[in-house]
């Protein structure tokens, strides 16, 4: 990872995002993501981000999205910034991008402006400095660790985790990303600013039964865990 890259890049946003909604996606800050880009609008966004800062923000489309996915479907107001670190621009004008997600991004309003692609103004919400409680530490990895009986490596490399230096914060939004939750609680997890808030909020749900939360997968090889991540 390239903290300088990133950090840059944040320097470099003018507060006006260009937004890449997604119906059931979230992405969290401190975690990579792959995207294919395919769409007209978005390989448009795609150039505009490359030629400029490199920054798009990943935000979650609101139930009922399908009647107008082509228009201006509604949207949450809580996003993630993402800065592109790596792309592949295929033959056909697609591309295959590497995006790394940096932080919290509150949208306000949204921009008009020429393009395919929408746009909004929002405002930056990096998590601050933090004094952990390791009361919740604890709770939360007895609460977490349980999910992944079923993966033996992954089950361990949480554990790693949690016994690391990591904040509490940046363990909280790499269990949100990776944790089968559904993208509506995904959405809720990313929305809270707060550290502490956002913590009780990951126990109650680790600890809600479906339909909230999903069942575990079996594990999939290509689903890294734990996710490659920025602690920026």
């Amino acid at each position: 990872m390239n903290e300088d890259a990133d950090l840059e890049a944040l320097r470099r946003f003018d507060g006006v995002a260009r937004l890449f909604p997604l119906p059931d996606f979230v992405l969290f800050p401190h975690v990579l993501k792959g995207l294919h880009i395919f769409e007209q609008r978005y390989r448009q966004m795609t150039e505009d981000a490359l030629a400029t800062d490199r920054l798009i923000a990943m935000v979650l489309l609101k139930p009922g999205w399908e009647e107008d996915y082509e228009g201006n479907p509604e949207i949450h107001s809580m996003s993630c910034i993402a800065h592109i670190v790596d792309h592949e621009r295929l033959p056909d004008g697609k591309f295959n991008l590497e995006v790394r997600g940096l932080c919290r991004l509150q949208l306000e309003e949204e921009v008009l402006n020429l393009k395919l692609y929408r746009s909004a103004r929002g405002k930056i919400a990096c998590d601050p400095i933090h004094e952990d409680n390791p009361i919740v530490r604890m709770e939360l990895a007895k609460a977490a660790l349980p999910w992944l009986l079923n993966d033996k490596a992954a089950f361990s490399q949480l554990q790693a985790m949690f016994q690391s230096t990591l904040p509490l914060g940046v363990l909280c939004d790499i269990l949100a990303y990776y944790l089968p939750l559904v993208a509506e609680a995904k959405q809720e997890l990313l929305a809270e600013p707060g550290i502490d808030k956002r913590a009780e909020l990951m126990l109650r749900k680790l600890r809600t039964n479906p339909p909230e939360i999903l069942p575990m997968p079996r594990p999939v090889r290509h689903r890294k865990f734990p996710p490659d991540f920025s602690a920026n």
